[in-house]
């Protein structure tokens, strides 16, 4: 790989890491209801989880998809499903108890109603139903790869969008909880949560029209 394709490819990793997506809009919604620190296992979980995504893809996976193309409609019904499940969790979900208060409690369980940050599995699991992240796997092995690359080269490349990708995914968390403090307020959250439920459903639309 040259360094020529090695910059365009870390070029391409920031623009569509930082770009908005159902990634990003979970991430923006788990810094405003439960902070950076209790983020972190959502957040590795998206980068872990799309760079072993990557690794194959790169290594074979999309060239299996290509001779069964009925795959790919079935992770589209699963990915809108799934995607229509957290959207209805996230505006359903009644706020988090407080940082630090007696009653705060992140592995509530889910028959509470009480809103939690999704786990490492799970936000890890969530990116083989995301349709941003197989445009970003797909396009990404086959423009910027060699038909002929071997592991250390696909290796590479995933290395570029893990370290590259995750500042990317870390500013949505982060710029999530400096909004904090603008919605305390249980209605205003109220309203952004079922806003970003809005915005996922939204994110829909490319994935089932095509």
């Amino acid at each position: 790989m040259t360094p020529d394709t090695l910059i365009a490819a870390g070029l391409f990793a920031v623009v569509s890491s930082v770009t908005p997506g159902p990634n990003n809009t979970m991430l923006m919604a788990s810094g405003v209801n439960f902070g950076f620190r209790q983020s972190q296992r959502h957040l590795w979980g998206v980068n872990l989880g799309f760079t072993f995504m990557l690794l194959c893809v790169g290594l074979g996976l999309h060239s299996v998809l290509d001779r069964f193309p009925q795959f790919y409609d079935l992770l589209r019904y699963l990915g809108s499903a799934y995607m229509l499940w957290i959207a209805w969790k996230l505006a359903s979900a009644k706020p988090a108890a407080p940082s630090g208060s007696a009653n705060a409690n992140t592995t509530t369980p889910a028959a509470s109603g009480t809103a939690r940050p999704m786990g490492f599995l799970a936000a890890a699991a969530f990116q083989w139903v995301n349709p941003k992240a197989w445009v970003m796997a797909v396009t990404c092995m086959s423009t910027y790869l060699a038909p002929t690359a071997g592991m250390a080269q696909v290796a590479l490349l995933a290395g570029v969008f893990m370290v590259l990708g995750a500042p990317c995914s870390a500013f949505w968390v982060a710029f999530g909880q400096a909004m904090r403090g603008l919605l305390q307020d249980p209605l205003r959250l109220r309203i952004f949560n079922i806003s970003m439920a809005l915005a996922l459903v939204a994110s829909l639309y490319p994935m089932l029209k095509a």
